[in-house]
Formats: structure tokens, C-alpha cells, sequence
């Protein structure tokens, strides 16, 4: 029973329903290292816990029929943006602007675009020019330093060079005072000359400089204007990111995946998109992976708010081929995680994205002969699964109901149940082995469910569209149910195939007589009670007409649904005849239709 409680079966398997009710997240919790037990009291403590759940179980399995869990409280919201709340609006616009960001920078994996070559040598030339600069900063002669240094520095180096050059023609003049005064002027003009020359050299890179930096930021920024980078375009479930109202609907749903909280949807949307590259999702759609899995996970019906329902069947894994040929070694679990991902985005494509359309699917997992914790390569693959969906498809199951769940399924539930959110508990309902037909039809008529589930879906001559009645039969009572036939008993003179008689050289008439057919399918949900059939017409004249002798239908039967049919050639009724002899309630399902037929 402990590893039971360590891994439940239905917590693996239920990945094959993809209700992603994860939580970003939390901050990690400090929890105080555990404090090391004495012998004696692990040995006093362990038959108190072992008795605790066993009493526990046997409590569970004693009230299993009556007690079975039941929720399934969760109302959908809605897709449209004009009934959202003002926060979530506000939460909608933020996200929105950090995905039209992402898409200008291409953040979602697309390829950016080659930068030319002119830009390439640009770069290059800085680099070039970085290094030179790191050369300049070394100080190996004092000169150098004076000239990396601010601008208050490079006059103070200038005024020096000046006065050195002044001080030397000074000392010329000095050493040559026995010349002439005419002598004495030209030396003055050299040293004005020196002043000149030296200030306009010194002027001159400065300018040089400044015209350079100009023409390179009007030349950058004449290239930044000619070079716009379109954004990427990103397209998820077939629907194009912020193209149209369909994308909000894309949206809502990791905000609400993430609580509206901005910041953790958009890192959600972002991680989704990049394992969807990863995966190869769009190529994985087009892919032929076989049809060996239509028995374990195949769509059937809608429910009664237009829902699609997906059927999950663990049984079917009780086939040890069907086992071995899946999960036997590490790349068949890889082949059944791709085939499982590529069965529920086919399903998810065909949903409606508008506002207000259905954009979610009903989940039916059925336990019944579960494989249980027994089957090691089916927990390890369903594990895997589940973390994909939950983190990549929030937000796509309406509601989440297991049928033909085990007695001991209840007590694990109780365990793992204070760990659910609210809102993931109120997607979930539970239904034991004489309650699952009660059920689905809460949620789903008889016509759109399977006739192994209860309902009369099935490939025959009626149709999902055409209604099914049910009724509840007393214990211990009979119940009839009365089709009435009015189309009949019609005379017409008609032509005769349209042929011409040449015999009488006329056209050939006959005199028709049109009746009707009727046909019916009727069940009783578990049966053990008698069945029987008549037609009663409307004529005093006329007798009854036995269609079917009374006869019982045990609950075993391999006839779930009677199928039967009357050719009714005057007015009446056909009146079918339900004895429950037991002590307990009955459901009874039926439907009929009749068409007419024409005859000679």
C-alpha cells in the first residue's frame, strides 16, 4: 500500500488528459530538517499508521457505491475581451506589449537577418579602434600619458611646447646680440611665426576629430533608417500571434494558466514556443504514426454546452502486445509521447479561437482494469507527458471526469487532494463502476455518448442529432412507452413508373397504397428486467400484433441496445412494455423514427 500512496496509477495516467492545472512556481518553503526518530518510537509508530490506513480503506470500500467523489463545479470563462475584468484587461494589453517586443526582437527563436558587410567592417574598425585605445592608456612615457588625459591637460601641454620653443629663440637671440637691430626684428618674427605654427598644429586633429565622429553618426544613422527589421512572425495551434481577436483568446489562456500574472505568462508563452520549435510540432502533424492507439484515446460527441469529448481507456493496456509494442524499451515510449501530443494537437486545431467559441475539451478517463501501479514503462512515459502538457497546452480541458474508478482510488485522492488548487479540484468528477452511465449523461446526452458507456451512439441508422428520452423506471414496476404512426393508410392514383403502356397506347397507372416503417432502439442502463413489444392499431375492428414476447434481458447481455423495426399498413401505435422486478431504479433510454414506403 506504500508504494501505492507513493504513485498512484491514476495520477500518472492521467496525463492522457491534459488539464494542466500546474502553478508557476512558488518560493521555496524552508521546511525544518527532520528530527531522527528513536527506535522505539518509529516501531510504536509504524502499526498506528498502518492501522490508520487500513481503517481508512475499509471505511472508503464499505461506502464505494454511495460515496464516490463528486465535483465538477468549474464555469468556463469567458474568451471576450469586453467581459473581463478591468485588471484582466490591463494584464491583456501588458502581455501583449511584451509580445509585440519579443517579435521585433525576434525573441522567439526566428532567425535574425545577416548584417551586411559594411557593417561588419564597421565593427571591425572598432574593435581596431578599442585596442588602440587600450595601447594608449599603458604609460610608458609621460608624453603619452599627458595626451590620453582631458582636454584641460592637452593646453596645458601646448602652453609648454610654446614656451620651450619661445625660451630657445630667446636664447638665440641672446647668443647673437652683437648683430645688427634689424637682425634682432627678424628673430621676433621667427618666434611669432613658431607661436602660430605651433597652436594651428595643435588645433588641427582636434577638428579633424570632431568632423570625423559627425560624418560617421550621419552616415549610421542614414544606414539605421534604410535598414528596418521586419517582426517575426509566430503562429501557434494555426493561429497568428497578435493577427487578429483569435490571438487573445491564445493569450487569456496562459494568463489564466499563470493567475494574470503578467511577467510568469509571457516567460509560459515564450518557454511553449521554443519546445514547439524543439519538438517539431508542425512537421509531427503531417507525420503517419500509426492507428494502434484509436482504442486507448479517440474523440467522440460533444457534451451538452457543444464541447468535444476525448475518451481515454487505460484498459486497453491490459493487452500485453499492444504493452510490449509501446513501452517496452526507451524509443517505443518516445514514439507514444509523440503520438500522444500529435493526436491532441489535431484535436486542438479543429477548436474555435474566435471570442466566444469553444476553444476547450472534455476529458472521460476511464479506470476500469486499469493496469495500477504495476506497469513501470507506462508511469515512466505518462510522467513524461504529463510535464509537457501541463507546461505547453494550458488551459484546454473544460472539465475532467473518471468513470469506473477502484474503491482504493478514493483514499489516495483524499491524500494528494489538499495539494490540487481549487480551481484544478473543480474540473474533476469521480464515478464509480453503477454510477459512471449517471454520470456522463450529467454532462453529455445518451446520443452523443458510446454504447459501451452507457449511451446509443454507434454507427446505425440513427444519427447523433436525433434525440434520445430517457426515463426512470420505479423497482418493482413496468413502464410503457407508446410510438404513435399516423402516416399511413393513404390511397393515390400515381403513375406507374412512368411508363408507357404500348398495348393500350396510354400511360400505365396503379393504385399505390403508402405505408409506414417504424424503427426504435431502447435500452435499460444494467437491463435485468423483461422486454416486450406490440403494435395496437387505431381500428376497433382490428388486433393487436405482437412485434416481440415478452422476454427478460440479463444484465450481462452482449445485446447492450435492441434494435428493432415494425411495417405498420394502417393508424396505431407501437407500445413497448418494461418490467423492472428489482429493488432498485432503472434508467431506460430510447428513440425511434418512422419513414414511409410505398408498395403495389
Amino acid at each position: 500500500m506504500a508504494d501505492q500512496t507513493k504513485n498512484p496509477a491514476y495520477v500518472d495516467q492521467a496525463v492522457l488528459a491534459p488539464d494542466v492545472p500546474q502553478q508557476p512556481p512558488a518560493a521555496a518553503v524552508v521546511k525544518e530538517p527532520p528530527q531522527a526518530e528513536t527506535d522505539e518510537e518509529s516501531v510504536n509508530q509504524k502499526p498506528v499508521e498502518k492501522a490508520l490506513v487500513e481503517e481508512d480503506l475499509s471505511k472508503h470500500r464499505c461506502d464505494y457505491q454511495e460515496n464516490v467523489l463528486q465535483s465538477g463545479s468549474f464555469k468556463e470563462e469567458s474568451t471576450r475581451v469586453v467581459d473581463l475584468l478591468d485588471n484582466e484587461k490591463k494584464a491583456l494589453q501588458q502581455l501583449k506589449q511584451l509580445v509585440q517586443e519579443a517579435l521585433n526582437k525576434h525573441e522567439f527563436g526566428g532567425q535574425q537577418p545577416e548584417a551586411p558587410k559594411e557593417d561588419d567592417e564597421k565593427e571591425s574598425s572598432k574593435e581596431e579602434a578599442k585596442d588602440e585605445a587600450v595601447i594608449d592608456d599603458e604609460p610608458p612615457k609621460p608624453e603619452t600619458v599627458a595626451e590620453t588625459n582631458d582636454a584641460p591637460v592637452k593646453e596645458d601641454s601646448i602652453n609648454l611646447v610654446e614656451t620651450e620653443v619661445i625660451e630657445d629663440k630667446v636664447a638665440t637671440a641672446a647668443a647673437g646680440s652683437d648683430t645688427v637691430e634689424d637682425d634682432g626684428a627678424k628673430t621676433v618674427e621667427a618666434i611669432e611665426e613658431s607661436i602660430v605654427s605651433v597652436s594651428s598644429s595643435s588645433a588641427q586633429p582636434a577638428a579633424e576629430a570632431e568632423a570625423y565622429v559627425e560624418s560617421e553618426d550621419e552616415r549610421k544613422g542614414g544606414k539605421v533608417e534604410d535598414k528596418v527589421v521586419p517582426p517575426e512572425e509566430i503562429s501557434i495551434w494555426g493561429v497568428p500571434l497578435l493577427a487578429d481577436e483569435r490571438s487573445d483568446v491564445i493569450l487569456l489562456k496562459f494568463l489564466r494558466a499563470r493567475d494574470f500574472k503578467v511577467k510568469e505568462a509571457f516567460v509560459m508563452l515564450k518557454n511553449t514556443i521554443l519546445w514547439r520549435k524543439e519538438f517539431g510540432i508542425d512537421e509531427l502533424v503531417e507525420q503517419d504514426l500509426g492507428d494502434d492507439l484509436n482504442k486507448v484515446v479517440f474523440m467522440h460527441g460533444f457534451d451538452k454546452e457543444g464541447h468535444p469529448v476525448c475518451y481515454n481507456v487505460f484498459g486497453e493496456f491490459r493487452n500485453k502486445g499492444l504493452y510490449q509494442k509501446k513501452f517496452s524499451d526507451e524509443e517505443k515510449r518516445q514514439n507514444f509521447l509523440r503520438w500522444r501530443i500529435q493526436f491532441l494537437e489535431k484535436s486542438i486545431r479543429k477548436l474555435d479561437f474566435r471570442p466566444g467559441g469553444i476553444c476547450t475539451i472534455v476529458q472521460v478517463n476511464d479506470l476500469k482494469n486499469s493496469p495500477g501501479t504495476s506497469k513501470w514503462e507506462l508511469r515512466q512515459a505518462t510522467k513524461q507527458a504529463l510535464h509537457l502538457l501541463q507546461d505547453n497546452y494550458p488551459e484546454f480541458v473544460a472539465r475532467q471526469v473518471f468513470i469506473n474508478v477502484p474503491w482504493w482510488y478514493l483514499a489516495v485522492n483524499k491524500m494528494i487532494n489538499p495539494f490540487l488548487t481549487q480551481r484544478t479540484k473543480s474540473k474533476f468528477v469521480f464515478a464509480g463502476p453503477s454510477k459512471s452511465a449517471d454520470t456522463l449523461f450529467r454532462y453529455i446526452t445518451a446520443e452523443q455518448v458510446p454504447v459501451k458507456y452507457g449511451g446509443l451512439s454507434k454507427g446505425s441508422e440513427f444519427a447523433t442529432t436525433e434525440t434520445v428520452t430517457e426515463i426512470t423506471v420505479k423497482p418493482a414496476a413496468k413502464h410503457t412507452v407508446e410510438f404513435p404512426v399516423t402516416e399511413v393508410d393513404r390511397f393515390s392514383l400515381v403513375s406507374s413508373f412512368g411508363q408507357w403502356d404500348p398495348m393500350y397506347n396510354a400511360w400505365g397507372f396503379g393504385l399505390l397504397v403508402q405505408a409506414c416503417l417504424v424503427r426504435w432502439e431502447v435500452r435499460v442502463i444494467g437491463w435485468g428486467v423483461s422486454y416486450g413489444a406490440e403494435f395496437v392499431p387505431s381500428g376497433e375492428n382490428s388486433y393487436a400484433v405482437i412485434i416481440q414476447k415478452a422476454r427478460k434481458v440479463a444484465a450481462s447481455t452482449e445485446e447492450p441496445v435492441v434494435c428493432d423495426n415494425f411495417k405498420v399498413g394502417e393508424a396505431g401505435k407501437v407500445v413497448l412494455t418494461i418490467h423492472n422486478p428489482s429493488s432498485k431504479k432503472k434508467k431506460l433510454l430510447y428513440r425511434f423514427k418512422s419513414h414511409p414506403i410505398t408498395s403495389h
